[in-house]
């Protein structure tokens, strides 16, 4: 009987023990079990598909080179109206902002005291001519006396002289006379030349004089002139290209950029070249003459000039939505062979319709990303769709 409790005793011992290293097994491997291969499968699950982005082919078209400079509107006409006698201004005849015509009456000085002056000047020149035709007459009948010895040379003389004062004294009042009609025209303010005038700086009732200043401003309006510097460089290239094509500078057509990004509508023409080249910039200034029938342009306007070349060359161009911009300048997201994000820099060149010209960065056949460009960033992997080529580009 004790053999065989020994016996259930011994293998009791060795049923527990095993236990008791299933039990420790169970402890150090599940957790690195779990940690392995839950995580995995999860990933698995949750890891995102590549993002969809939508690409456009850069291509070789067809562009002609233009060259674009930051001038200036220059009116070729300006006018500062000033008061040219000291009077009181009675009226101010236009209305500020409006054009106006050359010989327009604008502004009028009170009159009274410039119209007495010429009725004074012309009491004086009747005065001074009857003393003439007086003097005349005593000078006649003594030179006729001393012709039959009943008078002396002496007296001949004086009244020669006589004669020759009271002229002279007709000249002073014609002078005097013109003079005060001059004056009495200096009422009357009028416009030099046509074009748009400003505000007034004196209104009615106040004294005007030469040193009251200028009192309005006339610009003339159309056509108007362009002036932007050129550098040597661009110009000598320029000419040449003019040269290739067999014309002259005086025939080059300027388009013009407005401020807001538009182009203008109106063709202008190179029709000055500076003499003289600026020598801390090596630039000359040129200007070109422009239509401004709208008077879209104004004086002192900041507009950008462009001379574009006749002759069309093989460019690559990308759609303009690609094109993006930040601190270092303009970059391009290109996908490559292995669908992976590139960003690239990139130098432009002139607008073609909804394309733009790429002179360096990218080259024809390169898909730069046109839809999708926010959800992405370079290297990463993305299914990218070609997109149709858009139409008007």
């Amino acid at each position: 009987m004790s053999r065989l409790n020994a016996v259930w005793k011994s293998r009791w011992m060795r049923a527990t023990g095993l236990l008791v290293l299933l039990s420790i097994a169970a402890f150090v491997f599940l957790p690195t079990y779990h940690a392995t291969t839950i995580p995995v499968a999860r990933a698995q699950q949750q890891q995102p598909a590549a993002p969809a982005v939508g690409v456009r082919a850069a291509s070789l078209k067809g562009v002609s080179q233009s060259f674009e400079f930051v001038g200036r509107v220059k009116a070729i006409e300006q006018v500062d109206l000033r008061a040219r006698i000291e009077g009181f201004l009675e009226k101010v005849l236009f209305k500020e902002g409006d054009d106006v015509k050359a010989g327009d009456l604008l502004y009028q000085i009170e009159k009274v005291q410039f119209q007495a002056q010429v009725d004074q000047a012309e009491a004086n020149l009747t005065i001074a001519q009857a003393e003439y035709t007086n003097a005349k007459l005593q000078y006649d009948r003594q030179v006729d006396l001393s012709k039959r010895q009943f008078s002396p040379q002496s007296t001949v003389d004086q009244d020669r002289a006589a004669m020759d004062q009271a002229a002279g004294k007709v000249l002073q009042a014609k002078a005097a006379l013109t003079q005060a009609k001059v004056n009495l025209d200096y009422t009357d303010i009028r416009a030099p030349i046509a074009g748009r005038i400003g505000r007034t700086a004196v209104t009615m009732g106040n004294l005007v004089n030469p040193a009251t200043g200028v009192l309005a401003t006339i610009v003339s309006q159309d056509p108007m002139y362009i002036l932007f510097p050129v550098s040597v460089r661009d110009l000598e290239t320029i000419r040449e290209a003019r040269r290739r094509d067999g014309g002259t500078l005086a025939k080059i057509d300027i388009r013009v950029r407005l401020s807001n990004g538009q182009n203008y509508p109106h063709k202008g023409v190179w029709n000055l070249t500076d003499p003289q080249v600026d020598k801390q910039t090596d630039s000359l200034i040129m200007r070109a003459i422009v239509p401004n029938p709208e008077r879209a342009l104004i004086d002192g306007q900041f507009v950008t000039a462009i001379i574009q070349e006749r002759r069309e060359e093989p460019r690559v161009v990308i759609p303009q939505a690609a094109l993006q911009v930040d601190q270092s300048g303009y970059y391009v997201l290109v996908v490559d062979d292995q669908h992976k994000v590139e960003q690239r820099r990139v130098q432009t060149g002139p607008n073609r319709g909804t394309d733009v010209v790429v002179t360096s960065g990218v080259k024809d056949g390169d898909k730069v990303i046109v839809d999708g460009i926010q959800k992405v960033r370079p290297g990463q992997v993305v299914q990218e769709t070609v997109l149709p080529p858009m139409t008007g580009g």
